[in-house]
């Protein structure tokens, strides 16, 4: 074969190659972009513009698409980082963050990489942020955390183009002596509440004894006065209810005296009684002691003034 042909040869494949080129770039010229999507086009190296969702034309040899952004909301993992609390307890944390971008040029050109960016800057937050907080706080306060976190980055998020929805912390990792003192000091705790439990419980048992025993008391007097007040009105109805028959028997007594022969029936029912008594005290042998003439009996009665 003959110099002449294989330098023909050699510039058809040339033009072949070049030609196969100038068709790819025309296919890549046309471009697709799904939802949720957003293309950076770049002409000669300069932004040109931001491509949609939708069917785009590009110029072939100058457009060039040089980033790719997913508009819908990502996960981030926030690795784990060793940090110190107020305390000066080493703790290690790691968390996640929800982003999304919002504004693809910004996302292009405001920052190298914006979720390299996000991680580093939520793991300083987080470590200036337990810097001010005890360990006790550290584990009460995740939503506090969690808010400032959130607050900076969401300051920083405008000139990178994005959008910080939240951050959570995922753990908080204490040393294994810390985290054994604090499984101690919870134990202890639960044991100082049961104790406290078991006392109220005592303590309360004993006042409703108490309560009770006052209640008894109560009753007790207050049906021991309810008795004496009946007792006592009872015996001053009794009282009453004598005195008012021995009134009457005293008016009807005058009334017999007054009546004829009426002082005559009072002086013997006198001697009766006068000599019944005599006739007990002269049976038990004991001296007596005559005021008058037993023998006149009838003088003697009749000295005595009974007025009606």
């Amino acid at each position: 074969m003959e110099l002449t042909d294989i330098f023909s040869y050699v510039t058809l494949g040339i033009w072949g190659i070049i030609f196969i080129y100038i068709i790819y770039k025309f296919i890549r010229s046309i471009r697709i972009v799904p939802t949720k999507s957003a293309f950076i086009v770049e002409r000669l190296g300069k932004y040109k513009r931001t491509l949609g969702p939708g069917f785009h034309a590009l110029l072939p040899f100058f457009d060039q698409i040089t980033f790719i952004h997913n508009l819908k909301e990502e996960t981030v993992d926030i690795p784990p980082q060793e940090c110190f609390t107020h305390d000066n307890v080493k703790v290690e944390v790691d968390g996640v963050m929800y982003i999304a971008v919002i504004d693809p040029e910004k996302a292009s050109y405001g920052v190298t990489d914006y979720k390299v960016a996000t991680i580093q800057l939520a793991q300083t937050t987080v470590r200036s942020v337990l810097g001010t907080l005890s360990l006790d706080r550290c584990f009460e306060e995740r939503d506090l955390i969690s808010s400032k976190v959130v607050q900076v980055l969401s300051d920083a998020g405008i000139a990178w183009g994005i959008k910080i929805f939240r951050y959570e912390i995922q753990n908080i990792v204490p040393p294994v002596s810390v985290k054994e003192a604090m499984e101690k000091q919870v134990s202890a705790e639960r044991e100082r509440r049961a104790t406290i439990a078991e006392s109220e419980g005592v303590k309360q048992s004993r006042i409703n004894k108490s309560e009770g025993v006052k209640m008894e008391l109560i009753n007790t007097s207050e049906g021991e006065k309810t008795r004496q007040i009946n007792e006592a009105e009872g015996k001053a109805t009794a009282i009453e209810s004598i005195a008012e028959a021995t009134a009457a028997s005293i008016e009807q007594i005058g009334e017999q005296i007054s009546a004829t022969n009426g002082l005559e029936a009072v002086k013997l029912i006198v001697s009766q009684k006068y000599l019944s008594q005599l006739g007990k005290l002269a049976s038990e042998n004991t001296n007596i002691i005559i005021p008058a003439d037993i023998t006149q009996l009838s003088d003697l009665l009749n000295n005595i003034s009974l007025k009606s």
